[in-house]
Protein backbone atom coordinates (compact mmCIF):
# COMPACT_ATOMS: atom_id res chain seq x y z
CA UNK A 1 0.00 0.00 0.00
CA UNK A 2 1.09 3.27 -0.89
CA UNK A 3 0.21 6.17 1.39
CA UNK A 4 0.36 10.04 0.63
CA UNK A 5 -0.93 13.56 0.86
CA UNK A 6 -3.15 15.22 -2.27
CA UNK A 7 -5.10 17.72 -3.29
CA UNK A 8 -6.19 18.51 -6.78
CA UNK A 9 -3.60 19.39 -9.44
CA UNK A 10 -5.12 22.34 -10.40
CA UNK A 11 -7.64 23.18 -7.16
CA UNK A 12 -7.98 26.27 -5.51
CA UNK A 13 -4.73 28.03 -4.10
CA UNK A 14 -4.32 26.69 -0.57
CA UNK A 15 -6.57 23.95 -0.79
CA UNK A 16 -5.90 21.37 2.45
CA UNK A 17 -4.20 17.79 1.75
CA UNK A 18 -6.22 14.97 1.78
CA UNK A 19 -4.98 11.34 2.99
CA UNK A 20 -4.91 8.90 -0.17
CA UNK A 21 -4.00 5.40 -0.37
CA UNK A 22 -3.18 3.00 -3.32
CA UNK A 23 -2.98 -0.23 -3.45
CA UNK A 24 -2.24 -1.00 -6.57
CA UNK A 25 0.61 0.94 -9.01
CA UNK A 26 0.01 4.45 -7.59
CA UNK A 27 -1.76 5.17 -10.74
CA UNK A 28 -5.31 5.20 -9.32
CA UNK A 29 -5.46 6.57 -5.16
CA UNK A 30 -8.47 6.42 -3.07
CA UNK A 31 -9.41 9.58 -0.99
CA UNK A 32 -9.50 7.97 2.32
CA UNK A 33 -12.43 10.33 4.25
CA UNK A 34 -14.71 9.61 1.24
CA UNK A 35 -14.14 5.53 1.49
CA UNK A 36 -14.69 6.12 5.39
CA UNK A 37 -17.91 7.94 4.92
CA UNK A 38 -18.85 5.24 2.24
CA UNK A 39 -18.30 2.41 4.42
CA UNK A 40 -19.98 3.97 7.39
CA UNK A 41 -23.04 4.42 5.93
CA UNK A 42 -23.29 0.79 4.51
CA UNK A 43 -22.62 -0.24 8.33
CA UNK A 44 -22.92 2.13 11.00
CA UNK A 45 -21.67 -0.57 13.42
CA UNK A 46 -17.96 0.18 12.39
CA UNK A 47 -18.14 3.63 14.19
CA UNK A 48 -18.41 1.41 17.05
CA UNK A 49 -16.26 -1.48 16.24
CA UNK A 50 -13.09 0.59 15.19
CA UNK A 51 -11.65 3.98 15.81
CA UNK A 52 -11.20 4.35 12.38
CA UNK A 53 -14.63 5.30 11.31
CA UNK A 54 -15.24 7.63 14.09
CA UNK A 55 -13.58 10.65 13.06
CA UNK A 56 -13.15 12.01 9.91
CA UNK A 57 -9.58 11.16 8.25
CA UNK A 58 -7.74 14.44 7.54
CA UNK A 59 -3.90 14.01 7.78
CA UNK A 60 -1.32 11.09 8.27
CA UNK A 61 -0.35 13.29 10.97
CA UNK A 62 -3.17 13.48 12.74
CA UNK A 63 -3.85 10.04 11.98
CA UNK A 64 -0.95 9.07 13.73
CA UNK A 65 -1.62 11.36 16.60
CA UNK A 66 -5.01 9.37 17.25
CA UNK A 67 -2.49 6.49 18.22
CA UNK A 68 -3.34 4.04 14.98
CA UNK A 69 -0.82 3.22 12.68
CA UNK A 70 -0.61 3.64 8.78
CA UNK A 71 -1.42 -0.34 7.78
CA UNK A 72 -4.55 0.27 9.87
CA UNK A 73 -5.13 2.46 6.61
CA UNK A 74 -5.55 -1.05 4.67
CA UNK A 75 -9.02 -1.74 6.15
CA UNK A 76 -10.16 1.15 4.06
CA UNK A 77 -9.20 0.15 1.04
CA UNK A 78 -9.86 -3.44 1.65
CA UNK A 79 -13.32 -2.11 2.50
CA UNK A 80 -13.45 -0.28 -0.57
CA UNK A 81 -12.60 -3.05 -3.08
CA UNK A 82 -15.01 -5.72 -1.15
CA UNK A 83 -17.53 -3.27 -1.02
CA UNK A 84 -18.01 -3.58 -5.35
CA UNK A 85 -15.14 -1.13 -5.96
CA UNK A 86 -15.07 1.88 -7.84
CA UNK A 87 -18.96 3.34 -9.13
CA UNK A 88 -19.48 5.68 -12.21
CA UNK A 89 -18.15 9.28 -11.50
CA UNK A 90 -16.78 7.77 -8.09
CA UNK A 91 -15.17 10.91 -6.32
CA UNK A 92 -13.85 8.53 -4.22
CA UNK A 93 -11.07 7.53 -6.87
CA UNK A 94 -8.34 9.88 -7.84
CA UNK A 95 -6.57 9.88 -11.19
CA UNK A 96 -2.18 10.36 -10.36
CA UNK A 97 -2.21 12.48 -13.06
CA UNK A 98 -4.81 14.58 -11.62
CA UNK A 99 -3.27 15.07 -8.26
CA UNK A 100 -0.42 16.97 -6.51
CA UNK A 101 1.34 15.38 -3.76
CA UNK A 102 2.51 16.57 -0.74
CA UNK A 103 5.11 15.63 1.43
CA UNK A 104 4.00 12.10 2.75
CA UNK A 105 3.85 13.35 7.20
CA UNK A 106 3.64 17.08 6.96
CA UNK A 107 5.30 17.65 10.69
CA UNK A 108 7.61 14.91 11.80
CA UNK A 109 8.49 15.50 15.53
CA UNK A 110 11.90 14.79 14.85
CA UNK A 111 14.49 14.08 11.68
CA UNK A 112 17.66 11.43 12.27
CA UNK A 113 20.14 11.09 9.57
CA UNK A 114 22.02 8.13 9.64
CA UNK A 115 25.34 7.64 7.78
CA UNK A 116 24.77 4.05 6.63
CA UNK A 117 26.46 3.51 2.99
CA UNK A 118 30.26 2.28 3.13
CA UNK A 119 31.16 3.71 -0.38
CA UNK A 120 30.10 7.24 0.70
CA UNK A 121 31.42 7.23 3.94
CA UNK A 122 34.71 6.19 2.92
CA UNK A 123 34.75 8.73 -0.33
CA UNK A 124 33.77 11.74 2.58
CA UNK A 125 37.13 10.37 4.57
CA UNK A 126 39.31 9.71 1.51
CA UNK A 127 38.84 13.91 0.93
CA UNK A 128 39.62 14.70 4.17
CA UNK A 129 43.16 12.39 3.98
CA UNK A 130 41.68 9.57 6.28
CA UNK A 131 40.67 6.36 6.53
CA UNK A 132 36.74 5.28 7.95
CA UNK A 133 36.46 5.97 11.81
CA UNK A 134 36.77 2.18 13.57
CA UNK A 135 33.78 3.99 15.51
CA UNK A 136 31.67 3.44 12.24
CA UNK A 137 31.79 -0.23 12.01
CA UNK A 138 30.98 -0.46 15.18
CA UNK A 139 27.74 1.99 15.32
CA UNK A 140 24.83 3.39 13.22
CA UNK A 141 25.78 7.39 13.75
CA UNK A 142 23.17 10.19 12.95
CA UNK A 143 23.03 13.76 13.36
CA UNK A 144 19.39 15.56 14.09
CA UNK A 145 18.58 17.76 11.19
CA UNK A 146 15.67 20.71 10.82
CA UNK A 147 11.79 19.40 10.76
CA UNK A 148 10.65 23.14 10.05
CA UNK A 149 11.86 22.72 5.92
CA UNK A 150 10.50 20.10 5.23
CA UNK A 151 9.55 19.86 1.63
CA UNK A 152 7.11 18.28 -0.84
CA UNK A 153 7.22 16.86 -4.49
CA UNK A 154 8.12 19.63 -6.23
CA UNK A 155 8.63 22.45 -3.77
CA UNK A 156 11.37 24.71 -5.24
CA UNK A 157 14.90 24.78 -2.96
CA UNK A 158 17.64 26.92 -3.13
CA UNK A 159 21.30 27.21 -1.97
CA UNK A 160 21.41 29.25 1.82
CA UNK A 161 22.97 32.65 2.29
CA UNK A 162 26.50 32.32 1.52
CA UNK A 163 26.54 29.49 -0.41
CA UNK A 164 27.57 28.44 -3.89
CA UNK A 165 27.74 24.77 -3.44
CA UNK A 166 24.27 23.54 -3.25
CA UNK A 167 24.16 19.90 -3.25
CA UNK A 168 21.53 17.14 -3.38
CA UNK A 169 21.97 13.91 -0.87
CA UNK A 170 19.97 10.91 -2.59
CA UNK A 171 18.45 8.85 0.47
CA UNK A 172 15.81 6.21 1.56
CA UNK A 173 13.79 7.63 4.55
CA UNK A 174 12.01 5.58 6.65
CA UNK A 175 8.93 6.34 9.27
CA UNK A 176 8.17 5.42 12.52
CA UNK A 177 4.40 4.87 13.15
CA UNK A 178 4.37 3.68 16.77
CA UNK A 179 5.54 5.52 20.09
CA UNK A 180 9.20 3.09 21.04
CA UNK A 181 11.66 2.91 23.60
CA UNK A 182 14.60 1.02 24.08
CA UNK A 183 13.92 -1.24 21.21
CA UNK A 184 16.35 -4.41 20.72
CA UNK A 185 17.09 -4.86 17.19
CA UNK A 186 15.27 -7.93 16.91
CA UNK A 187 11.94 -6.15 17.05
CA UNK A 188 12.82 -2.67 15.66
CA UNK A 189 11.01 -3.28 12.00
CA UNK A 190 7.96 -3.68 14.01
CA UNK A 191 8.07 0.14 14.23
CA UNK A 192 8.46 1.41 10.91
CA UNK A 193 5.69 1.83 8.77
CA UNK A 194 6.82 2.22 5.71
CA UNK A 195 9.55 4.04 2.98
CA UNK A 196 9.70 6.73 1.19
CA UNK A 197 12.19 9.01 -0.95
CA UNK A 198 14.49 11.85 0.62
CA UNK A 199 16.83 13.85 -0.40
CA UNK A 200 18.89 15.65 1.99
CA UNK A 201 20.18 18.98 0.69
CA UNK A 202 23.90 20.38 1.57
CA UNK A 203 25.44 23.71 1.19
CA UNK A 204 29.21 22.32 0.56
CA UNK A 205 30.89 25.38 1.78
CA UNK A 206 29.41 26.08 4.80
CA UNK A 207 29.44 22.86 5.81
CA UNK A 208 32.90 22.16 4.89
CA UNK A 209 33.49 25.55 7.20
CA UNK A 210 31.46 23.81 10.11
CA UNK A 211 33.36 21.05 10.09
CA UNK A 212 36.37 22.12 10.85
CA UNK A 213 34.94 22.59 14.70
CA UNK A 214 33.60 19.11 14.68
CA UNK A 215 30.18 20.13 15.43
CA UNK A 216 27.28 20.21 13.85
CA UNK A 217 26.00 19.97 10.54
CA UNK A 218 24.19 22.99 11.21
CA UNK A 219 23.78 25.94 8.90
CA UNK A 220 25.14 23.27 5.95
CA UNK A 221 22.38 21.10 6.17
CA UNK A 222 19.43 22.92 8.12
CA UNK A 223 17.65 25.08 5.34
CA UNK A 224 15.43 22.04 3.60
CA UNK A 225 14.80 18.57 3.64
CA UNK A 226 12.54 17.01 0.35
CA UNK A 227 10.65 13.95 1.20
CA UNK A 228 7.71 12.06 -1.14
CA UNK A 229 5.49 11.57 -3.25
CA UNK A 230 4.38 8.84 -0.55
CA UNK A 231 5.40 6.33 1.86
CA UNK A 232 5.42 2.52 0.87
CA UNK A 233 4.72 -0.16 3.32
CA UNK A 234 7.02 -3.03 4.20
CA UNK A 235 5.00 -5.18 2.71
CA UNK A 236 5.70 -3.05 -0.84
CA UNK A 237 9.63 -4.36 -0.64
CA UNK A 238 9.88 -7.62 1.02
CA UNK A 239 10.15 -9.70 -1.47
CA UNK A 240 13.41 -7.92 -2.45
CA UNK A 241 15.36 -8.68 0.63
CA UNK A 242 17.91 -11.09 -0.04
CA UNK A 243 19.65 -13.31 2.36
CA UNK A 244 22.39 -11.60 4.71
CA UNK A 245 21.60 -7.75 3.49
CA UNK A 246 20.84 -5.16 5.56
CA UNK A 247 18.05 -3.77 2.82
CA UNK A 248 16.10 -4.73 -0.15
CA UNK A 249 18.05 -5.01 -3.76
CA UNK A 250 16.42 -1.70 -5.19
CA UNK A 251 18.25 0.38 -7.68
CA UNK A 252 18.58 4.18 -6.87
CA UNK A 253 19.03 6.94 -9.03
CA UNK A 254 19.79 10.65 -9.43
CA UNK A 255 19.04 12.82 -12.31
CA UNK A 256 20.06 16.88 -13.25
CA UNK A 257 18.32 18.35 -16.12
CA UNK A 258 19.51 21.78 -16.21
CA UNK A 259 18.20 25.21 -17.56
CA UNK A 260 18.91 24.06 -21.46
CA UNK A 261 16.80 20.95 -20.60
CA UNK A 262 19.77 18.31 -21.31
CA UNK A 263 19.14 15.67 -18.89
CA UNK A 264 22.50 13.92 -16.96
CA UNK A 265 22.30 11.18 -14.87
CA UNK A 266 24.64 11.51 -12.00
CA UNK A 267 24.18 8.72 -9.73
CA UNK A 268 23.13 4.73 -10.01
CA UNK A 269 23.27 2.66 -6.58
CA UNK A 270 21.55 0.17 -4.83
CA UNK A 271 19.85 0.33 -0.99
CA UNK A 272 21.07 -3.26 -0.47
CA UNK A 273 24.33 -1.78 -0.38
CA UNK A 274 23.69 -0.08 2.86
CA UNK A 275 25.91 -1.58 6.10
CA UNK A 276 23.48 -0.57 8.38
CA UNK A 277 19.88 -1.91 8.02
CA UNK A 278 16.68 0.37 9.93
CA UNK A 279 15.89 -1.96 12.46
CA UNK A 280 19.72 -1.32 13.46
CA UNK A 281 19.55 2.58 13.01
CA UNK A 282 16.10 2.65 14.88
CA UNK A 283 17.27 0.59 17.38
CA UNK A 284 20.75 2.56 18.35
CA UNK A 285 17.84 6.00 17.91
CA UNK A 286 15.83 4.76 20.58
CA UNK A 287 18.12 3.87 23.14
CA UNK A 288 17.04 5.32 26.30
CA UNK A 289 14.82 7.98 24.76
CA UNK A 290 10.84 8.04 23.81
CA UNK A 291 10.35 8.15 20.32
CA UNK A 292 7.29 9.26 19.09
CA UNK A 293 4.61 8.52 15.84
CA UNK A 294 5.73 10.35 13.14
CA UNK A 295 9.39 10.49 13.25
CA UNK A 296 11.07 9.81 10.54
CA UNK A 297 14.95 8.61 9.98
CA UNK A 298 17.44 8.79 6.86
CA UNK A 299 19.83 5.94 5.99
CA UNK A 300 22.50 9.10 4.98
CA UNK A 301 23.60 8.76 1.11
CA UNK A 302 24.00 6.14 -1.00
CA UNK A 303 27.00 5.60 -2.63
CA UNK A 304 27.53 8.32 -5.51
CA UNK A 305 24.50 9.57 -4.33
CA UNK A 306 25.81 13.22 -4.42
CA UNK A 307 28.12 15.79 -6.78
CA UNK A 308 30.13 15.98 -4.08
CA UNK A 309 31.26 12.10 -5.20
CA UNK A 310 30.74 12.16 -8.71
CA UNK A 311 30.58 16.34 -9.81
CA UNK A 312 34.26 16.01 -11.94
CA UNK A 313 33.09 13.31 -13.54
CA UNK A 314 29.75 14.15 -14.67
CA UNK A 315 27.95 17.55 -13.80
CA UNK A 316 30.99 19.32 -13.25
CA UNK A 317 29.41 22.04 -11.04
CA UNK A 318 26.91 22.69 -8.13
CA UNK A 319 23.32 23.03 -8.92
CA UNK A 320 22.55 26.04 -10.36
CA UNK A 321 19.03 28.06 -9.99
CA UNK A 322 17.08 26.45 -13.57
CA UNK A 323 18.44 22.70 -12.44
CA UNK A 324 15.33 19.87 -11.62
CA UNK A 325 16.34 17.24 -9.38
CA UNK A 326 15.03 14.11 -9.85
CA UNK A 327 16.16 11.62 -6.94
CA UNK A 328 14.04 7.66 -7.36
CA UNK A 329 14.54 4.65 -5.92
CA UNK A 330 12.72 1.64 -7.62
CA UNK A 331 9.29 0.45 -6.25
CA UNK A 332 8.93 3.20 -3.92
CA UNK A 333 8.64 6.67 -6.19
CA UNK A 334 10.11 9.40 -7.55
CA UNK A 335 10.95 12.99 -5.90
CA UNK A 336 11.47 16.30 -8.18
CA UNK A 337 12.59 19.53 -7.06
CA UNK A 338 13.67 22.72 -9.25
CA UNK A 339 16.39 24.44 -7.74
CA UNK A 340 15.56 28.37 -7.55
CA UNK A 341 17.19 31.80 -7.09
CA UNK A 342 17.19 32.14 -3.24
CA UNK A 343 14.14 34.46 -2.84
CA UNK A 344 14.81 38.11 -1.19
CA UNK A 345 13.38 38.37 2.29
CA UNK A 346 12.84 41.56 4.66
CA UNK A 347 14.80 41.90 7.63
CA UNK A 348 12.67 43.98 9.68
Amino acid sequence: MRVGHVRELHGAAGAPWRLAASAANGETWLDLEFVRRRLLAADQRRAHNAVLFRQPITTLDDHLARGLRIDALAELVEGFAAAGGARDDDEAVLAAGDLAFGPPILRPPSFRDFYAFEQHVATMWQRRQSEIPEAWYRLPIFYFSNTSEIRGPGDAVWAPDGSNELDFELEVGAIVDTPVLNLPEERAAEAIGGYFVLNDWSARDLQRDESTVRLGPAKGKDFATSIGPWIVTPDEVAARWTAGSAAPDLEMTATVQGADGRTMEVTRGSWASARYSFPQMLARASADVHMRAGEILGSGTVGTGCLLEVKDQTLGRWLEPGDLVTVAIEGIGELQTPIVARPVWSRR
